[in-house]
């Protein structure tokens, strides 16, 4: 079921640095190099496939962008912001 703006944000808030946009929720993860980046990105990739929800990845160098949305609803869903949740819970497992 497709979430509202309001219901993402207010859903995001324990998962500080997540950003709400229409149809979407991104966040950027920023690593001492190249190197720790593909690890991090590497992690993630095994959480999103036992989820069968794959987020849409930018690596630049150092910095990870994550944006997640349920492109068969059109938008936002409780299978993005678990997936976020887990993404989080990994960053910080690293860091």
């Amino acid at each position: 079921m497709l979430l509202s703006y309001n219901q993402t944000k207010e859903q995001l808030a324990g998962l500080p640095g997540w950003e709400v946009a229409e149809g979407h929720i991104q966040k950027i993860y920023t690593f001492q190099d190249f190197a720790a980046s593909i690890k991090f990105v590497n992690k993630v990739a095994f959480l999103a496939e036992a989820a069968n929800h794959h987020p849409d990845i930018n690596i630049n160098y150092n910095k990870v962008t994550f944006t997640l949305s349920t492109h068969s609803e059109g938008g936002t869903t409780e299978k993005d912001l678990a997936l976020a949740g887990k993404i989080q819970a990994t960053a910080e497992s690293i860091n």
